[in-house]
């Protein structure tokens, strides 16, 4: 017993040495200024390896850009998606005419200007058109016709998952057949070592579906769990194919709660037919009906209130004065609920259309598609309609142990990959340890000296007391968020970056217009030099407010200026004949 056990030990100081040589093997790739794909199974620490990078990058000054397809699979990283980010609307391509109009929005050029690392995650659910447009709008952008406009780009994700969606076959679907990913040149690097399964029956599962091979033996395993009492006591998220099943579980789930519905509908603003644009582009619906103990999943990010787009929960009550509900959240956080807001902007940034309506849906039951990127304790899984390959794979690869599962059905596509993928694995693996090679090829010294020359490249710091402060401001501030204490307008200055406009941050910060605005008051009177040009108003109201300033000024009535000689809003606002609102006064008054 005793020498089994020293042997079992050994065997994981091998393993844990592995996977640390791997993941830092990775790292320095990626700290080498080199395009990166990074790639492998489900649970193999990719999303780990992008924190750690995100913390080095910081640490130095530098703040990467992070995107993904999705409102779930971003907020694993705290990004956004790539649709808001490079402001594509719905469209998947770009011709020149509307990346001349983007140019001329001067949010974009502010963002991108300040755009030297792009991380894109979930990269198999990225079609190559969309990939490609993100390629022409940052050559535009950056003036630069070298792939992505000379930007570190660094794509993580793993083919095996779910493809694109797309209502048409297309002979290429993937972003890897896209002539923008093949002028990358990137590095690849294929983790192999498994950070999320925890018994090797499930492990052995998965890598059969990913050789395409899956023995007698895991069907017999699979077939045991059919319809299996789980030994678990909460109940586990139900994992189907297809919307209909989703919403006829969810909607049988809330008819069977013996207690009072609430319904909440939709409020909203402005036009009908961009008002629709809203509802096709989110999750957010038109009715939703609760009841104390439904299962939720929220559909918005609230940093402030404390949950992501894809945080799950449950109904305990309803607000006595509001009626609005609170939820109990995976994690036993108490959120008393507000409505959100979902907006559609025009060219020039004027919202034309807002939807109000509580962040929730009903989440007994979600898509498969819904669930990429979530680790589950336990699941009930239908693969009985499976139509996607690698649908199987993603919802086997949600659990922790084959323990965890209950399985309601298979088909013959349940356990099928893209035979194209199977066929080009064998390629990434050669490529991801020749990178590997290279990589360690070199002295350490070297190493360091190619590190630093890339960091100084992206105008970011190398000097050693700068980044031992800067690691100890973002250990502390890790602190300060896990026990929600941050200062609420440190919160929204987080969010400048990823936000559009006054209105986009408010609806991230899940608070009032007058409150975000308030906090920037604060933030820029803390940081004279902080830029907020991407809220300025359009060129033609802020030469009209300097034209009234200068007047203003001239008069020198007192009156118009506080104790403090600051010159007051009000009068600028009259001399404007109110055509031009107070927000917009201030911000142009900060930019100076």
């Amino acid at each position: 017993m005793l020498k089994r056990q020293t042997v079992n030990n050994l065997d994981a100081l091998i393993l844990i040495f592995k996977e640390s040589y791997m993941q830092n093997t990775a790292l320095n790739i990626l700290k080498s200024g080199s395009n990166v794909f990074i790639t492998g199974s489900a649970g193999t620490g990719k999303t780990h390896l992008l924190n750690t990078f995100i913390f080095y990058l910081k640490s130095r000054k530098i703040i990467p850009s992070i995107v993904a397809p999705t409102g779930i699979a971003a907020s694993h990283l705290q990004g956004q998606t790539i649709h808001s980010f490079f402001n594509l609307g719905i469209r998947e391509t770009v011709d020149d005419y509307y990346i001349e109009s983007l140019l001329e929005k001067k949010y974009l050029q502010t963002r991108f200007s300040k755009l030297k690392v792009l991380i894109i995650d979930e990269i198999s659910m990225v079609s190559p058109e969309i990939f490609s447009s993100i390629d022409k709008i940052l050559r535009a952008f950056k003036e630069n016709d070298r792939p992505f406009g000379d930007v570190q780009v660094v794509l993580s994700g793993d083919f095996f998952q779910l493809p694109p969606i797309s209502k048409v076959p297309k002979e290429k679907r993937f972003a890897w057949q896209s002539q923008s990913w093949k002028e990358l040149d990137l590095k690849t690097c294929y983790l192999e070592e498994k950070f999320r399964q925890d018994d090797n029956i499930l492990i052995t599962i998965l890598d059969e579906i990913r050789s395409g091979n899956v023995s007698n033996n895991s069907y017999d395993i699979l077939n045991s769990r059919y319809q299996k009492d789980l030994s678990i006591d909460f109940e586990p998220t139900k994992l189907y194919t297809h919307n209909i099943d989703v919403d006829r579980i969810n909607n049988d789930k809330l008819v069977k709660i013996n207690s009072t519905a609430h319904s909440f509908a939709y409020k909203s603003e402005e036009s009908i037919a961009n008002i629709e644009k809203i509802f096709k582009a989110s999750l957010v619906l038109e009715e939703i009906v609760l009841k104390k103990n439904a299962v939720v999943m929220f559909i918005k990010n609230n940093h402030e209130q404390g949950y992501i787009n894809g945080t799950t929960g449950v109904v305990v009550d309803f607000d006595k004065e509001t009626q609005l509900p609170i939820v109990k959240t995976s994690y036993r956080k108490l959120i008393k609920l507000g409505l959100e807001d979902w907006t559609v902007e025009n060219e020039n940034g004027n919202i034309v259309a807002k939807v109000s309506q509580i962040p929730l849906k009903l989440a007994w039951a979600i898509t498969i598609h819904k669930s990429q990127g979530m680790t589950l304790d336990a699941a009930e899984i239908d693969l009985s309609k499976t139509f996607e390959v690698g649908q199987g794979y993603v919802a086997l690869s949600r659990i922790k142990n084959i323990d965890g599962l209950r399985l309601m059905g298979l088909n013959d596509t349940a356990l099928t990959v893209d035979p194209l993928i199977l066929h080009i694995d064998d390629r990434i693996k050669a490529a991801s340890k020749k990178a590997s090679d290279e990589i360690s090829a070199i002295l350490p010294k070297n190493l360091e000296e190619i590190f630093d020359a890339y960091i100084k490249r992206v105008g970011g710091t190398t000097d050693l007391a700068q980044i031992q402060a800067q690691e100890k401001f973002l250990e502390s501030e890790k602190k300060t968020l896990s026990v929600n204490t941050v200062p609420t307008h440190i919160q929204t200055k987080e969010l400048i970056e990823t936000s559009n406009s006054i209105v986009e941050l408010a609806n991230n910060r899940g608070m009032s217009k007058a409150t975000i605005i308030k906090h920037l008051s604060i933030l820029k009177e803390q940081d004279p030099d902080l830029d907020l040009t991407k809220f300025l108003p359009d060129e033609k109201t802020i030469l009209l407010i300097q034209d009234a300033v200068l007047k203003i000024k001239a008069e020198n009535n007192k009156e118009n200026f506080s104790e403090n000689g600051q010159l007051r809003l009000k009068p600028i606002f009259d001399a404007l004949d109110a055509q031009v609102d107070y927000d917009d006064i201030r911000i142009t008054l900060w930019q100076g």
